[in-house]
């Protein structure tokens, strides 16, 4: 089926199959006025300016009217948590006391009160909720989502939060991508083995984890009170092991060698990285790691933000996602983030649109398919309530998608 996209106000999108980084990151943006996109099959054919010719009167073209709107590849969600039962409303007030996250996870709190609640869940309550979590986001924009385990840190509960994403791909339009992180946090019955949980997690858990087809990527949160770089290293090394691809959770809270670690073991993507040292960031550029970046828990936690500019300027793609999770960003507004991608990391509206597709992409795999609108792939996009590209980074607070189309059918 034949769909041809006129009267486009704006077409702006990265161009490539890689992330970008430096000023690449801004300069591999075109932007199109008085546009057209031509879609065949769910996945683009061709793009323009001004009249599209005799491509429209080819018999069994779907002519859709943009209305002079802007058009842009579809978002690309690319570190979530949203498998889980137990929101944590109940520490706001220790928050708002200045209580540290590390602090409410030694009193039993934090992680360790949504694992238990996610233990105790029916599967079909766990799939409803991320159902509907997906829903929303796909109203927001967001075509392509990664989603992570690590609400169970058992053998039980995490495969299962990865059978439940298997079971979502197959039922909704978005591209689904699992990881395993059952590295999240030590569970309490290993509170005094951690070789215990270590071995568990490399000898039982991964491979069957393989053995299924659960997960794409092995995560490890990298952090003082949680992993070691030694242990991180050793639990992604046995993902790799089985055909994992790693990922770090790294320099959140502090610089432990999370970063540092990227180059060592080929790591695809490092995130959060509020921390990130010069060290870190030489790593990830030479490893060609993608730094996916989470200012909305930066925003949340009252914390300092990531060194994005720093990152870009020294050629290290950087990628912003939601974190969405009940702890520390119970928020999955993916727009919301591109706002603080301008205003809190100083990127520009072209570096940010290329966070949230191209790059974004690239942090899950799936910059070769997805992230931009370009011949041959996939045909996902938002139409915005918007007249150019700078108006959706300078609105807030509102959802200003009109449509979206994901392999070229509309589905919000």
């Amino acid at each position: 089926m034949r769909k041809l996209i006129v009267n486009i106000g704006e077409l702006a999108t990265p161009f490539g199959r890689n992330a970008w980084g430096g000023a690449d990151q801004k300069k591999r943006v075109e932007r199109y006025r008085h546009a057209w996109l031509l879609l065949e099959d769910g996945k683009v054919l061709s793009l323009g300016t001004g009249d599209p010719g005799g491509i429209a009167r080819v018999p069994g073209t779907e002519i859709l009217d943009a209305g002079g709107l802007l058009v842009t590849p579809g978002l690309v969600d690319a570190h979530t948590h949203l498998i889980f039962c137990g929101y944590r409303q109940n520490e706001l007030a220790l928050k708002l006391q200045g209580v540290s996250y590390l602090e409410i996870l030694a009193r039993g709190g934090g992680i360790l009160s949504t694992v238990s609640a996610t233990r105790l869940a029916v599967s079909e309550e766990l799939f409803e909720k991320a159902r509907k979590d997906l829903d929303e986001m796909l109203k927001h924009g967001v075509t392509t989502v990664e989603i992570k385990s690590g609400y169970g840190l058992d053998r039980e509960t995490e495969l299962r939060q990865l059978r439940i994403i298997k079971r979502l791909q197959n039922e909704l339009p978005q591209d689904l991508v699992a990881t395993y992180l059952g590295a999240h946090a030590l569970p309490p019955e290993y509170k005094d083995n951690r070789e215990g949980y270590i071995s568990l997690m490399c000898e039982e858990i991964i491979p069957e984890i393989a053995r299924e087809g659960l997960a794409e990527f092995c995560d490890v949160f990298c952090e003082s009170g949680v992993f070691t770089a030694e242990e991180t290293r050793r639990i992604l090394e046995a993902g790799k092991k089985y055909g994992l691809r790693p990922k770090i959770h790294a320099d959140e809270i502090d610089a432990i060698g999370g970063s540092e670690l990227s180059k060592e073991v080929g790591a695809v993507s490092c995130e959060h990285l509020i921390r990130c040292r010069e060290s870190g960031i030489a790593a990830m550029k030479e490893a060609g790691t993608v730094a996916c970046l989470l200012p909305a828990t930066s925003f949340y936690l009252g914390a300092d933000y990531a060194p994005a500019r720093a990152m870009i300027e020294a050629g290290v793609p950087v990628a912003m996602a939601t974190d969405y999770n009940p702890g520390s960003c119970p928020s999955l507004n993916l727009q919301f983030v591109m706002n603080l991608g301008c205003l809190k990391y100083k990127l520009t509206p072209e570096e940010a649109l290329t966070a949230v597709t191209l790059n974004a992409a690239a942090a899950i795999g799936r910059a070769d398919r997805l992230g931009s609108l370009e011949p041959g792939k996939q045909a996902d996009l938002v139409l915005w309530d918007a007249p150019d590209l700078e108006y959706i980074f300078y609105r807030m607070g509102s959802n200003l998608v009109k449509t979206v189309m994901k392999n070229g059918e509309v589905t919000a």
